[in-house]
């Protein structure tokens, strides 16, 4: 049995349907998770990662944890894995976990956990994901536009599906315990190019309006702690040479290159249209 913890997520959701298309058993956890939330034959348990003792039913009779960041017990959350017998754990982290180690101290946190916790693990530290570009679903479908601080930053964006499918691998297959992967898109792109490739994906034109940092620190004030909206603008505004430049880490695993944000961007047009 796997356990993928944030189940109805980005990536949570397509590693649970990848997991049970391979003929896994899976329990997908999520607050409020149901079983129409998941393919059949997938078991939907509603569990708060807040809260580690509440995880004993969803961890019943698991071998293997996908972990989320959340929380604020990374250690009791182990605990309970342990103690249900789970043997391998594979955690979600972020890249700046690894360049901006002060802003991402509540994933590192959990980074620091998984040593000596038991079970064999790998860590998947992933770049900014593609799938932040649906905070514009909105503003396009109602005025075709999308806003965005520092227009003409790259970054190499992940798809999240991408993630979803090393996640799979390294769960189902031998050979990436103690390794931590990077994981992020085959080119970096800026804000203004991500949102033409929506537009070429509609169709229709899509007007960039390029955010002042004050209007972008306002925005992500509303659902980010101030450390972590900090650390996250100054990915976006001055991106160091390590988090511009493209990994090989999801070519390593999967055997092919990643996704670019393009055919991200036209799988995911029903969102914008």
């Amino acid at each position: 049995m796997i356990v993928v913890t944030g189940g109805t997520g980005n990536v949570g959701r397509a590693l649970v349907a990848e997991l049970a298309g391979e003929g896994e058993a899976v329990t997908a956890v999520a607050r409020h998770i149901t079983p129409a939330d998941v393919p059949p034959g997938v078991r939907a348990v509603a569990a708060d990662l807040g809260r580690p003792t509440g995880l004993a039913p969803a961890l019943e009779g698991a071998a293997a944890l996908f972990l989320l960041v959340a929380g604020d017990d990374p250690e009791g959350i182990l605990k309970q894995a342990a103690a249900a017998g789970v043997t391998k754990v594979v955690l979600l982290s972020s890249q700046g976990v690894g360049t901006r180690p002060h802003g991402y101290a509540h994933a590192a946190r959990f980074e620091a956990a998984l040593t000596g916790s038991g079970p064999a693990f790998t860590v998947l530290r992933s770049g900014g994901m593609a799938s932040n570009a649906l905070a514009w679903a909105e503003p396009v479908r109602q005025h075709r536009v999308a806003a965005a601080p520092f227009a003409d930053v790259a970054l190499p964006f992940v798809d999240p599906d991408d993630v979803a499918a090393v996640a799979a691998a390294v769960l189902c297959q031998d050979g990436h315990d103690g390794i931590t992967y990077t994981l992020t898109g085959p080119e970096a792109t800026t804000p203004r190019q991500r949102a033409a490739a929506i537009a070429h994906a509609l169709a229709e034109p899509v007007t960039f309006l390029e955010q002042s940092r004050e209007e972008a620190r306002a925005q992500m004030a509303r659902f980010m702690p101030t450390a972590v909206v900090e650390a996250t603008l100054a990915i976006l505004g001055e991106p160091t040479a390590e988090e511009q430049a493209v990994t090989e880490d999801v070519r390593r695993v999967l055997g092919r290159p990643a996704t670019p944000f393009a055919v991200w961007a036209k799988r995911n047009a029903p969102a914008f249209r």
